[in-house]
């Protein structure tokens, strides 16, 4: 990958390059842009197969927050950091102290928090090295599973918006739906559809997250690769990017696409006409999953729990919006979501 080239592609501000030998630190942090506000976006870690890989993640995500932050409304810009590791062996004090200081050394441009692969013990590690941190000790963010259960709440409801507009009803008791992906948020997600009376299929390369959503959850499991050949009215991939390609496009069997993973479409423009052709809905990721972003935001503005669950509640009417802006426009969703969040970036 050429980065300036992929740089100037996305519009991205900067790209910092973190290492520190003591530490064993490796980590990327994207700002994407700055112009609404503070770069917000969370901290990952995770195991890349290469250096390009981890920097394509961070842009690709810190892009993503932009959008979400721009399209509801929220004064702020977006960033990501991604520390290059194995989440379940690699870590320490010092190496995301390490990153903390890269963080301070900022002055503010970005705000980290918890992401994949990361915890609220980890962001209290940066803590002590910079105050630009969110999800640490003693915030709401870090009490329980609260990200985590408004970011499923979130595309709970931009799933009901969806059946709402393609299948005449946002009721999903009886409807199927197949979720890819069984951590904190699929497996939130699972259970406010069990609740809601639709059946579940369900897939993760964990088989103790798969055995827990079947017993949980009644749901119906199945193997990683079967997933998307599986006949449902909602696909909701939950996972990691990337998973709506030209391999897996071909298998869907679904009305709707509607899940919590960031960058689902591997090549945006060309796999969303795909979709679009096919007769297959696409809830845009960037606002069906927002959830996270929009109570993180809501907190720093000293919002209350109630006032935040509204913020959350937006998803629903926006969704309905972008639909019939993608309609109006005879433009696929994804992009009909991009011109509405970049339209306000470009507001003076």
């Amino acid at each position: 990958m050429d980065v300036w080239k992929e740089m100037k592609r996305l519009q991205v501000e900067q790209v910092v390059f973190c290492q520190e030998e003591r530490s064993g630190l490796q980590a990327v942090i994207a700002i994407h842009s700055t112009k609404m506000g503070p770069a917000l976006g969370g901290c990952r870690m995770w195991v890349y197969d290469s250096e390009n890989d981890a920097v394509a993640d961070a842009v690709r995500l810190a892009r993503g927050m932009t959008y979400k932050a721009a399209f509801f409304g929220l004064p702020y810009g977006g960033g990501k950091a991604v520390i290059v590791g194995n989440p379940s062996t690699d870590k320490s004090e010092a190496k995301f102290r390490a990153l903390g200081r890269f963080i301070d050394r900022l002055q503010g441009r970005y705000l980290s928090g918890v992401d994949l692969g990361t915890t609220v013990r980890d962001m209290d590690w940066i803590r002590l090295e910079t105050a630009h941190v969110t999800d640490t000790t003693g915030t709401l963010m870090a009490t329980g599973d609260f990200t985590a259960e408004m970011t499923a709440y979130g595309v709970f409801l931009g799933m009901k918006a969806s059946a709402d507009y393609l299948l005449g009803s946002g009721d999903l008791s009886g409807r199927t739906v197949a979720v890819q992906g069984l951590g904190k948020v699929g497996f939130l997600l699972c259970g406010l559809l069990r609740d809601a009376g639709a059946s579940l299929i369900v897939t993760d390369i964990d088989q103790l997250l798969v055995d827990r959503a079947v017993k949980s959850c009644h749901a119906r499991a199945v193997a990683t690769d079967a997933i998307y050949g599986e006949s449902c009215d909602i696909f909701a991939p939950c996972a990691l990017g990337g998973i709506l390609n030209d391999d897996t496009i071909p298998k869907l069997r679904c009305a709707i696409v509607a899940g919590s993973a960031n960058n689902q479409l591997l090549e945006e423009a060309r796999h969303g006409e795909e979709l679009e052709q096919r007769g297959i809905l696409y809830a845009p990721d960037f606002v069906i999953n927002a959830g996270g972003l929009i109570i993180t935001a809501g907190e720093l503005q000293g919002q209350s729990v109630q006032e935040l669950k509204r913020g959350v509640e937006r998803i629903y009417g926006m969704l309905l919006a972008v639909y019939r802006r993608a309609r109006a426009e005879t433009v696929p969703t994804g992009q009909a979501a991009k011109l509405m969040a970049e339209e306000k970036l470009a507001a003076p």
